[in-house]
């Protein structure tokens, strides 16, 4: 039997013969390691321990406190998750059961459904199981057997998945002591890995393979992570993300609601359109200094136009059409960009006049799954903050970091300074030739370089694969909010296909019509759900720039009801947003109700108040107070509520 030679994480090179698991290789080492270790990277893909090794390959061992463990605890979980309730309801059928962010999940098919109690019998019975630790084991089975076992068993699920297993590819058993699962793996070497860090959260309903016309199933989601401690951090970042729910802080806020009769739509509250606008003027100012044109293109566009643009083709399914009585076909737009092509094709542009840059807070529509749809941040029609630079080749490099310059500081401005870059490359559909999405993919990619460059490491960086665009790869920035969750926003796409698919040209030096580049740009992205973020970022505790009341003037007794409004006089001749609270009410009753509505500032006045020309001053989420002359209160507030960009001005 041949050698294969292995390269260890420092480099160093050990030969073992071909067919040697990595256990194997582990124990050669040492037995400590060999004890330690629940699985191993094997030419940087993760693989079961136990696996034989038979070409040379790089090798790392992974241990359970090791970062590539948690998909696998996750994994092992879901499995011993199914073997109880399997154990615990006899007859419930397992389909399938992945690792998601943070987590697991499994699906159903049980007669009865699950209840609240279920969870804790659930759990109680995955403690039996894991404290077994039982070794997980891999088969490979043939079809036709797989298909009789899990026949017999009464997994009628199963065997449509056994049938959906390309011809060719092996099919893996893994059992845990007596109970197994069809799973593609890998998994740790036995139960007791999985440890005590889980908890089982809630059920929901789900179709098989996501089909509404199929069976309806039952989901159980649960957590698990490498240690107790960083489960209870987790389960604290739940309870914190519940208290700052945007839907319901947008409730006792009075921003915004929904209702069943426009699903996905907001119905924006005075305060919260206020909101709205304060973000829209902020990115349009940046906008304009950053030397953008605003355009504004229509809402509805022919069918036709989107067979043109590609569309049709590869977003049909996510948008919404309607049907003239002439029988000509119209379509929602579900993205501005089409619109901006037929802008910039107005007339002859010159390469001298490049790049051209066209933005529009354009109103967009997007079908989505009712299902699928949460609050503000999966909406069916949105605002984005959109925009389009026609460029040169020559010029992406510098434009492309210009966006990224003016990103950064857009994101600082509203709190946000730990960034996370992501290159998403080529989607299996898509428009154009292949050496036109080379070249966006290595356009962006140096210009993923150059940022981290520039960043000294700051931002993080990574690669998506197979998420760009249909017509162009992109770079996706995710934010990270006060609870640390991950938030993506904005996006920098590079197209080569778009404009020359609707005859978009330019004049170059030589006469010659040319295409241009197009970069599609959106810094908030989605305007909607940018404010649901910014909602539970804050915790409606917003900066008093951005705050959409900024000030309640309130009074103690009546015979300062007249000081009061002369208070609110001067604040709004200073250009805050200002209202004034004259009930005869208790004042503490008073604080306390502006105070759940997230009022950043309260000015109370008294009979004394009044008297001196004065104001007692309250902060939100302060007991403190401070009492100073109303042309005080007036100029601090005033300077206090500048916009960042505009002092910097």
């Amino acid at each position: 039997m041949s050698d294969v030679t292995l390269t260890m994480p420092d480099g160093a090179k050990r030969q073992v013969a071909s067919g040697t698991t990595g256990l194997e290789v582990a124990k050669s080492i040492s037995p400590s390691l060999a004890k330690r270790t629940v699985a191993m990277v094997l030419g940087g893909a993760l693989s079961d321990l136990n696996d034989p090794i038979k070409a040379d390959a790089e090798i790392k061992f992974v241990s359970r406190t090791d970062p590539e463990a948690l998909e696998l605890i996750r994994h092992d979980a879901a499995h011993v998750m199914a073997e109880a309730v399997q154990s615990l309801w006899p007859g419930t059928q397992v389909t399938i059961g992945p690792v998601i962010d943070n987590g697991f999940f499994y699906d159903f098919a049980k007669a009865e459904p699950f209840v609240p109690e279920d969870l804790a019998k659930i759990e109680k019975k995955m403690h039996e199981i894991i404290a077994k630790n039982a070794p997980f084991t891999k088969e490979f089975w043939d079809r036709d057997k797989a298909k009789q076992v899990f026949r017999d068993k009464g997994e009628e699920f199963k065997i449509e998945l056994v049938d959906a297993i390309p011809a060719g590819d092996d099919l893996k058993i893994y059992k845990q002591g007596e109970w197994f699962d069809l799973c593609r793996g890998p998994h740790m070497t036995a139960t007791g890995h999985i440890g005590k860090a889980f908890k089982l959260q809630k059920f929901a309903g789900a179709y098989w393979r996501g089909d509404s016309t199929k069976p309806q199933l039952q989901r159980i989601y649960g957590t698990a992570w490498a240690t107790e401690d960083e489960l209870k951090a987790y389960l604290t970042m739940l309870e914190e993300a519940e208290k700052r729910d945007h839907r319901e802080v947008g409730r006792v806020m009075d921003l915004f609601h929904f209702q069943h009769e426009a699903p996905g739509s907001v119905f924006w509250h005075p305060k919260g359109w206020q909101l709205f606008q304060n973000l829209i003027n902020y990115m349009r100012r940046r906008q304009i200094e950053a030397g953008y044109v605003e355009v504004n293109s229509p809402d509805m566009m022919e069918k036709h136009f989107w067979e043109l643009s590609g569309h049709w083709e590869n977003y049909g399914e996510n948008m919404f059409t309607t049907v003239l009585p002439d029988e000509r076909v119209f379509c929602c737009k579900p993205m501005n960009c089409p619109g901006h092509v037929q802008i910039f094709k107005h007339g002859l542009t010159s390469y001298k006049q490049l790049p051209v840059k066209i933005a529009e807070f354009g109103k967009v529509h997007r079908y989505e799954p009712s299902g699928a749809l949460h609050g503000m941040m999966r909406v069916r029609h949105f605002t984005q903050d959109d925009a389009h630079i026609f460029c040169t080749e020559d010029q992406i490099m510098a434009e492309c970091l210009k966006i990224n310059d003016l990103m950064l500081s857009i994101y600082g401005d509203f709190g946000f300074e730990d960034i996370f870059i992501k290159l998403s490359t080529r989607p299996e559909k898509r428009v154009g030739a292949d050496d036109l999405w080379d070249k966006a993919e290595k356009a962006l990619s140096d210009v993923l370089d150059e940022v981290t460059k520039r960043s000294n490491g700051r931002v993080k960086t990574a690669i998506n694969p197979g998420e760009g665009a249909f017509y162009g790869p992109k770079l996706e920035y995710v934010l990270k909010d006060a609870i640390g969750r991950d938030w993506q926003c904005g996006t920098t796409q590079v197209d080569f296909n778009l404009a020359g698919r609707l005859g978009a040209f330019y004049i170059d030096e030589h006469s010659n019509k040319k295409t241009p580049v197009m970069i599609h740009r959106a810094m908030f992205g989605s305007l909607e759900r940018f404010t649901g973020i910014l909602i539970e970022n804050f915790a409606g505790h917003f900066p008093l720039w951005l705050s959409p009341l900024q000030v309640m003037v309130c009074t103690i007794v009546s015979d300062a009801d007249a000081y009061a409004l002369q208070v609110v006089e001067a604040l709004r001749a200073a250009g805050l947003r200002v209202d004034v609270d004259l009930r005869n009410e208790k004042i503490n009753y008073t604080v306390r109700e502006h105070s759940q509505t997230k009022i950043p500032v309260m000015l109370v006045v008294g009979k004394r108040e009044a008297e001196e020309g004065k104001v007692s001053m309250r902060r939100l989420g302060s007991q403190d107070q401070k009492v100073m002359t109303l042309d005080e209160a007036v100029s601090a507030l005033k300077d206090e509520a500048i916009p960042p960009d505009v002092k910097r001005a």
